[in-house]
């Protein structure tokens, strides 16, 4: 955790009470004159990310947590010394230019950095959102930091809800706009976004977007194989720990054992490397348990296969006194999550996590070869053509796509709200149409990969995110994702999607001979239903704790119908967690 408390009026900020909580866990550092203070913990990870509080010359503080891509070609752009900490190379980017320096970073990071001669303090979060940073103005005072927890406790700030959030979690599960919080008082920073604060001033800029303008043409196709393993490879080694072991949430597919193919490579000692895979032996049809192993044991490392047909759900929920700053659909398992997350940190202090390439690599046939058409370039088109018809076997064209092909946009009618919520609610707040636009996650003005571009700029990530630091509330464990390197990323997205995005054919190819067969040949599946559903309708959710809290977005006696009548009881969970959330947070 780390904070910043700047002046607006000019009178010290008081800090007695970090002071008495500090009791040696927290660095304080008090600057102009008591008009800013800086806080952050003291622990020392075991993950070798960077935290704490750094200065240069005097002038420049920065405090956060960072871990930075491409240290060493920054390093060397900077002459900067051997032993320099990723917050020294952030520090020392910024000493040579300005505000650029975000220019010059990538990773995950999320800090606040003090210019003193300017008299600015700039927050900043990293270019997809792996880290968060939150941000209010009140009582004279800016106050930013990566602490939601830590921003609701000040008294200062204003907590009411902010229906929006509340709304859209009903409805969607998450938010549907990055810069919300269910406080309608504090505010996130939204994913490659850079926030100056100077005197009374707060504003907030765009400092990356996303951009693929052209794709990226190899006369042989064998270099995009190659260009893949090559920036994996080097994503993957800025991803582990200097020593110690390294984990790998896998399953059977093909995206994780990826990941724990290079994890070996790079550590150069397959002792080092352990995985996890989560399987279900009772609630559904499943074959992660063989294919994982099969993946595995080619690789040559350990894994735990752990059934999870009974940590989906916890009947006991509500008993356990788990809290959450913010609600969320996982209490209902979060005593397994806690649990899970202890055994896995006692086995490793990082894990590599597998999102990426099912966005990126996402095939859009149509598009791409629409937008070659428009450009007449004819020799590219059929270079795409002709290996995609050979690949799928001298296929009709015209058939009906299969299931990893092309999907078509979703009908704005499929999206039905919940019809337990509040009719007023979703009026006020055209709700409708905030679910509409979500379901649909397209740039439209990206002509050949509208699809794959738009997802990522879809909130949903801010959620996966977001799940993925309640596993390191719980636990001494930190969550990497290698694919969602920038040079990964982009790169997967540059590949022409015909054919290499079909299938996933850029993965397959790269991972001839370091994956099994069986692997590199096992289509897609995803899970064949809900695991929740059977232990939800076995238990079932039982009663509304908040009292009347919640007829301002629900209709109660809706919701206790739904429920009685059997109906997708699933879909209930975000309201009996907004309701429990309700019921224990009685400040709000």
């Amino acid at each position: 955790m780390f904070a910043a408390i700047l002046s607006i009026d000019g009178a010290p900020v008081d800090t007695s009470w970090a002071q008495s909580a500090a009791d040696g866990k927290l660095a304080i550092a008090t600057l102009e004159a008591g008009r800013l203070t800086l806080i952050a913990s003291r622990d020392a990870p075991a993950d070798d990310e960077w935290r704490g509080i750094a200065c240069l010359a005097d002038r420049f503080w920065l405090a956060g947590r960072l871990r930075l891509d491409r240290r060493r070609a920054l390093q060397d752009r900077l002459a900067a010394a051997g032993k320099a900490s990723d917050a020294d190379l952030c520090l020392q980017a910024y000493a040579a230019g300005g505000e650029r320096f975000v220019d010059e970073i990538a990773g995950d990071f999320c800090f606040v950095l003090w210019d003193a001669s300017r008299k600015e303090l700039l927050g900043v979060r990293d270019q997809l959102g792996v880290r968060s940073l939150f941000h209010a103005t009140a009582g004279g005072r800016h106050f930013v930091s990566d602490s939601l927890s830590w921003m609701a406790s000040r008294p200062e700030l204003d907590r009411s809800l902010d229906d929006y959030w509340i709304a859209d979690f009903l409805s969607a599960g998450h938010s549907l706009d990055f810069h919300r919080t269910v406080f309608a008082g504090i505010a996130r920073l939204p994913p490659g976004h850079m926030l100056k604060l100077v005197g009374a001033e707060a504003g907030k800029r765009a400092y990356w977007k996303l951009d693929v303008p052209e794709p990226l043409h190899y006369r042989d196709g064998r270099q995009y194989a190659e260009h893949f393993r090559a920036l994996t490879a080097e994503a993957v080694a800025d991803r582990l720990p200097v020593s110690g072991k390294i984990g790998v949430s896998m399953s059977g597919g093909l995206d994780s054992p990826t990941l724990a193919a290079f994890a070996v490579e790079s550590a150069g000692d397959r002792s080092r490397v352990v995985a996890e895979c989560v399987h279900y032996e009772r609630s559904m049809p499943d074959d992660e348990a063989r294919f994982s192993s099969l993946a595995a044991a080619h690789l040559g490392i350990a894994l735990r296969l752990r059934a999870g047909d009974d940590i989906t759900f916890d009947p006991d929920w509500r008993r356990r006194g788990l809290r959450t700053i913010e609600p969320t659909r996982s209490i209902v398992f979060a005593h397994w999550t806690r649990l899970i997350a202890g055994e896995m940190a006692n086995v490793a202090p990082v894990w590599l996590f597998g999102e990426g390439p099912d966005n990126a690599l996402h095939f859009e046939r149509d598009a791409y070869l629409s937008w070659l058409l428009q450009r007449r370039e004819w020799r590219r088109l059929a270079g795409a053509v002709f290996p995609y018809l050979w690949i799928k076997g001298h296929e009709v064209w015209k058939r009906k796509r299969p299931r990893n092909d092309e999907t078509q946009a979703v009908d704005p009618g499929s999206e039905a709200l919940p019809a337990w919520l509040d009719r007023d609610l979703v009026a006020r707040l055209h709700l409708e149409e905030r679910v509409r636009q979500a379901s649909e996650p397209i740039d439209r003005s990206h002509r050949w990969h509208p699809r794959a571009m738009g997802s990522f700029a879809n909130p949903i990530w801010q959620a996966l995110f977001t799940d993925r630091d309640l596993d390191e509330t719980f636990a001494s464990l930190v969550w990497r994702h290698p694919f969602l390197d920038l040079r990964v990323l982009e790169f997967m997205l540059a590949v022409p999607p015909v054919p290499w995005a079909r299938g996933k054919l850029l993965m397959r190819r790269a991972m001839r001979g370091r994956l099994p067969r069986e692997i590199l040949e096992r289509p897609k599946t995803p899970l064949s239903g809900s695991p929740m559903e059977a232990p939800l309708r076995r238990f079932g959710l039982g009663a509304l704790e908040s009292g009347g809290l919640m007829e301002k977005y629900v209709d109660t006696e809706n919701v206790r119908a739904s429920g009685a009548a059997g109906a997708d009881i699933s879909a209930l969970v975000a309201v009996y967690a907004l309701d429990h959330w309700m019921a224990h947070n009685s400040d709000f």
